[in-house]
């Protein structure tokens, strides 16, 4: 494992660990990636075999705390298990040509699942990494189901040299104590009605082990040349699958204790209805999903607002987000006792992947310099959201930059964290 930052005066620092080194085991133990790591590093004292600049060395590092004050480097594409299924809805598969190459990567790795939160399929997981997974009490993983029935859900994988059969995988995990969040990407006219009923219902009994069930709706880019036919969740679907689900969810709350079965925010927006209160997302375990995203931050950015009271200034600017969120971006900012005329809300369309992409985080630099570029004023300063860049050098999926957008637009542009005292704080520095 790579060090990828040691901070000062830390155990690490002490230890006289650096950028670079290698850490090759841990107090006796080989590692294979950062989960060795951390599943060896429990004791009070470590001893540490390193490599530098092609020099082994031994080196003694004593816990204080949690924290070590050690950041180790993410896996390399190399290193990362892909995905051997073709998927009749992935997203990867619907990216235009000629965008940078880790984007086409697509993982199905069990350690990003736990790691990160990434779905996985479990249908390349062999029998090692099942029994490393048990071992080292991997959990929470985060499961890509998408049907129960195995034929079923043998198609939607794109009929993969593998067996796509699902339940007894989850059955194993569960008995030895794994938790996991299933999800299931609804694609309607494929796995909906009778098969989404199916599907849940056989995976309720595996309830508290697989924790949450999240429903998701396809996403459908432009790009779909020569790829299956495949239709997007209309408005009348999703309010009968609103009204379904709160059925069920009621049935469940009585008999296991919990909802177990969350939509995604895109499902009450389209159907145009109202959001559940926050303690029907028992926690926001799943929030990253997009299960109560918006209901997070539209009471974290009430309870913002109401602390900074008397303060409610801001200079004339304009705020980036994506078509679907942005009437309730308005709504917000208009309670908050924001001018709307001052703080504008641009709602971008995304002609990038088109019309059936809403979200802001899809969102392109072309996408947003375009859709600004023929607006008579922008105010001081232009409001991205960050969560369309990309964490590790901050650039958009089409490799533009907020600094590019600034030089093309002629205005400052900040990227703003998906978080309310940021939007606000952001707003009012404007």
């Amino acid at each position: 494992m790579t060090v990828a930052a040691v901070r000062p005066r830390s155990p690490a620092a002490a230890a006289g660990l650096a950028r670079g080194d290698r850490i090759v085991a841990v107090n006796g133990h080989r590692l294979r990636d950062v989960i060795d790591f951390h599943f060896h590093a429990g004791d009070e004292r470590l001893e540490l075999a390193v490599e530098r600049e092609g020099t082994a060395t031994l080196r003694w590092l004593d816990r204080r705390g949690a924290d070590l004050g050690l950041e180790l480097a993410a896996p390399r594409p190399d290193d990362i298990a892909t995905c051997a299924n073709k998927c009749v809805f992935c997203f990867i598969h619907q990216l235009p040509k000629g965008m940078r190459k880790s984007l086409y990567v697509k993982d199905d790795d069990f350690r990003l699942s736990f790691l990160h939160g990434n779905y996985i399929t479990l249908s390349d997981l062999d029998e090692a990494s099942f029994e490393r997974i048990i071992d080292q009490r991997l959990s929470p993983l985060y499961i890509s189901v998408h049907a129960t029935d195995p034929e079923l859900r043998h198609a939607l994988l794109g009929r993969p040299r593998h067996s796509a059969e699902i339940l007894p995988r989850l059955e194993r995990l569960a008995k030895a104590g794994i938790r996991m969040h299933a999800q299931i990407v609804l694609c309607p006219g494929l796995n909906d009605g009778p098969h989404l009923e199916r599907t849940v219902f056989e995976l309720a009994p595996l309830h508290p082990q697989v924790v949450t069930t999240a429903i998701v709706p396809v996403g459908l880019t432009r790009h779909r040349e020569r790829l299956p036919a495949l239709t997007s969740l209309a408005p009348g679907e999703a309010r009968a699958l609103v009204a379904t689900t709160e059925r069920w969810q009621q049935g469940w709350l009585a008999e296991l204790g919990s909802r177990f079965v969350f939509l995604a925010d895109e499902i009450y927006l389209l159907a145009g209805l109202p959001l559940p209160s926050a303690s029907a997302y028992e926690g926001f375990p799943i929030a990253e999903d997009g299960i109560g995203l918006v209901r997070r931050f539209e009471d974290g950015f009430a309870r913002a607002v109401a602390r900074g009271r008397g303060s409610i200034t801001a200079g004339a600017m304009t705020v980036v987000t994506g078509q679907m969120f942005a009437p309730r971006l308005v709504a917000q900012l208009t309670h908050a006792g924001f001018d709307p005329a001052i703080v504008r809300v641009a709602a971008v369309p995304n002609d990038f992947f088109g019309p059936a992409i809403g979200v802001a985080g899809l969102l392109t630099g072309r996408d947003i310099q375009r859709h600004l570029a023929i607006r008579p004023d922008l105010g001081r300063a232009v409001l991205v959201p960050a969560v369309a860049l990309r964490d590790v050098d901050g650039v958009f999926l089409d490799d533009l930059t907020p600094a590019d957008l600034a030089r093309d637009l002629g205005v400052p542009v900040k990227a703003v964290a998906p978080a309310p005292g940021a939007l606000l704080k952001a707003i009012r520095d404007a």
